[in-house]
């Protein structure tokens, strides 16, 4: 019987990915924080787990093993973030408090399913040893 990753892990791989381009993306917000003119990025993590699902159901079938796979990678779920601060006057929408804040907030749910999927395959690996050792 053959196991499935997927099935193990479902989408929580696609959310560690979203998770680490948000972070990318806030990364690049606070180094252009001074930047005159520079708008504010933002990853909408909804929209991309979305994304993922119907991907996932809508993937194409491989012909053959050498085949490369059916998928493109979208940059649709990063937009300009809607600044809550009235402009300074040099046109950067960057807000450096509430990037942090995100910075850490993403952070922490990023380890979040980092421990979930590390759960995931203790499990698994419980399984196929037969509860025997670790």
């Amino acid at each position: 019987m053959a196991i499935s990753l997927d099935k193990l892990v479902g989408v929580h791989h696609k959310a560690l990915t979203v998770r680490n381009d948000s972070m990318e993306v806030i990364a690049g917000n606070l180094a252009n924080a001074n930047t005159p003119g520079y708008k504010a990025r933002g990853v909408d993590f909804q929209k991309a787990m979305q994304s993922a699902q119907h991907d996932r159901q809508q993937s194409m079938s491989r012909t053959h093993d050498k085949h490369f796979e059916g998928k493109m990678q979208s940059q649709a779920q990063i937009e300009f973030r809607i600044p809550s601060q009235p402009d300074t006057g040099d046109g950067n929408t960057v807000e450096v408090q509430a990037e942090r804040n995100e910075f850490l907030e993403n952070g922490m749910r990023y380890q979040a399913s980092i421990q979930f999927l590390t759960g995931k395959i203790k499990g698994m690996k419980k399984a196929i040893s037969g509860g025997q050792g670790q």
